[in-house]
């Protein structure tokens, strides 16, 4: 089943989206909406952005304005409501019809008759303005009512299985039993984007296989909090590739604590590796690099390497456009005559450089073939000038729309 936000299609056939979250108070539209420019440039495809008061709901249309109007950006923006979207969707009617998606937390809408009247509304505004939304459960933040009720119904069973699993089952019950309870309403089954987020690997491998086996809803995946800097893109990494590579998942986030002041779109570039490394999308030229060893005490490939990714990530924003397919091309820089000669081989453009005592000279190897030699102070000008040839040569300039 499929989910349309904005222009952007998630779930069926569609390739696997990437997701990011400001991290800006919206009430500050021309931080916020530079912040979504940012993200979107690095190469998320849906942003979402807290709209948690009055202040920041009154500048949801100005934000999606300045996106387009200042930054020339138009990528579909989802409202993170908590506690309160009930009453900030009846009361800013002008937010609801500029957002794409609403995400709505089935935990923290109310208790009681409250919390059915309160997800009500949010669905209802929904409907009125034809908009998807995501429900999207939270371990911390999960409904306590259904909680208590599930745990009490373990407790009384011959044989109770242990808290965790109760949680699990707390989760996926309060996912499904509100996207049912959308449908019920009113909203359209292909309106409908479900998550069920957790911290721990095995638990979140856990939920989701058991999502994906009962409802055919699209799946945002993602672990609620990561963590800092490699911690968190290991966890990230290990948590999302199971389940991509067992088919499970159409739209994903690395939920990263950046450093202080650090750069939100590491969270975007995390995932972009991710889907590329499984080989489920690729985004920009791959290049397999040498890691170094007692062979190659020289720095000259780790500066070769540096230099060509850094190039090729310059020239993507023009290459994206101008020359389809080229983030499909495999270059190599290699530091020994080990495995240099082998993996240049392998790539589409490679060159091996010379270990520790190895004659000074690289060959390079365009489609498998040896076609020179380089040496010298110019030799990685040289290389990438041989890489500027090669993409001029194998990807054909983008056709004119008509």
């Amino acid at each position: 089943m499929q989910c349309h936000v904005g222009d952007v299609v998630i779930g069926g056939d569609a390739p696997v989206v990437v997701q990011s979250m400001t991290n800006t108070d919206t009430k500050d539209a021309v931080g916020t909406a530079l912040q979504i420019a940012e993200l979107a440039h690095a190469g998320s495809e849906i942003v979402r952005i807290t709209v948690n008061n009055r202040d920041a709901a009154a500048q949801v249309p100005e934000i999606v304005a300045r996106l387009r109007d200042v930054h020339g950006v138009e990528v579909p923006i989802v409202g993170d409501f908590h506690f309160n979207g009930h009453t900030l969707l009846q009361e800013f009617p002008e937010t609801a019809q500029a957002l794409a998606k609403f995400r709505i937390n089935p935990g923290n809408v109310g208790r009681g008759a409250r919390h059915d009247r309160n997800f009500a509304t949010m669905i209802e505004a929904a409907i009125e303005h034809g908009k998807p939304i995501r429900i999207g459960v939270n371990a911390g933040s999960l409904d306590p009512e259904l909680m208590d009720a599930l745990m009490e119904q373990n407790a009384a069973l011959p044989e109770p299985a242990a808290g965790g699993d109760v949680l699990r089952d707390a989760m996926v019950r309060s996912a499904l039993d509100s996207a049912r309870a959308a449908e019920e309403i009113g909203l359209p089954h292909d309106r409908i984007v479900v998550s069920c987020k957790v911290s721990r690997l095995p638990d979140m491998v856990a939920v989701y296989r058991a999502l994906a086996t009962q409802s055919d809803y699209p799946l945002h995946l993602g672990l609620t909090e990561a963590g800092m800097g490699s911690k968190g893109i290991i966890a990230t990494t290990a948590a999302l590739s199971v389940l991509l590579e067992a088919g499970i998942g159409d739209t994903i986030r690395a939920s990263l604590t950046p450093e202080p002041g650090g750069d939100r779109t590491l969270e975007v570039s995390a995932c972009l590796d991710i889907l590329q490394s499984l080989g489920l999308r690729s985004f920009r030229p791959d290049v397999t690099a040498c890691p170094g060893c007692g062979r190659t005490t020289s720095s000259v490939f780790q500066e070769l390497a540096q230099s060509i990714q850094g190039h090729l990530d310059a020239r993507m924003d023009v290459w994206r456009v101008d020359r389809p397919g080229v983030e499909n091309l495999h270059v190599a820089v290699m530091g020994c005559i080990v495995n240099g000669p082998g993996e240049s081989r392998a790539a589409d453009i490679g060159i091996s450089l010379p270990g520790t005592g190895e004659e000074p000279r690289a060959p390079v190897y365009v489609d498998g073939e040896k076609v020179t030699t380089l040496e010298g102070p110019n030799l990685a000008d040289d290389f990438i000038a041989m890489v500027e040839r090669y993409v001029d040569e194998h990807y054909e300039p983008a056709k004119e729309a008509s």
